[in-house]
């Protein structure tokens, strides 16, 4: 079975039993700081993936960086990971985990590439106009700068791509120049 679906087990569960304990949100908390540690610290990542580190070591070192961090509910979960052997897989429970949440709670991420840095009021603007014109009400706004599309912007939300970037308009305008009738074909 894949680390993926197992991930996607494990962090159902976790949900599930922070759903019937009321502990969603805390959880959710515990889960978005874990994640920021794996990815953070690849050195934490290949210790919790490492064959040669014993299990009882692992679970010591997890509990000393975890130890303020992180409430009952998911230390437990993750001592029970350790346990079954599971905690190489621990970063992807954590993002699993984080978007099953934000489906639960129907936050929509939206994404936003420009050139260069914008400002909040633009911002503000983006999440008006998407609340205005569409039925998302609860949405989480990223922001990324990529200097290489040159101008404009490109809007991620879900699996819907709208590219209105300068580099996308260059490399429309140079498809069409590849199959340019106007230029006679010898044959």
């Amino acid at each position: 079975m894949s680390n993926v679906r197992i991930a996607t087990r494990y962090a159902k569960s976790l949900i599930d039993l922070a759903k019937e304990r009321n502990e969603l949100d805390e959880a959710f908390a515990d889960m978005q700081w874990l994640q920021s540690v794996c990815k953070s610290n690849s050195d934490f990542v290949n210790m919790l993936r490492s064959p040669v580190i014993k299990s009882d070591a692992k679970g010591k070192i997890v509990t000393a960086v975890a130890k303020n961090s992180v409430g009952q509910l998911t230390g437990s979960f993750i001592r029970l990971l350790i346990t079954k052997g599971r905690e190489g897989i621990l970063p992807e429970i954590s993002t699993e985990f984080i978007r099953q949440y934000k489906e639960y709670k129907k936050i929509y991420s939206v994404r936003v590439t420009t050139a260069v840095p914008i400002s909040d009021e633009l911002k503000e603007g983006i999440v008006r106009y998407i609340k205005n014109n569409t039925k998302l009400q609860n949405l989480e706004l990223e922001t990324v700068v990529k200097e290489d599309i040159l101008g404009g912007i490109i809007l991620q939300l879900g699996d819907k791509i709208v590219d209105a970037s300068i580099s996308y308009d260059f490399k429309q305008i140079a498809k069409l120049f590849e199959n340019n009738d106007f230029i006679y074909k010898i044959r």
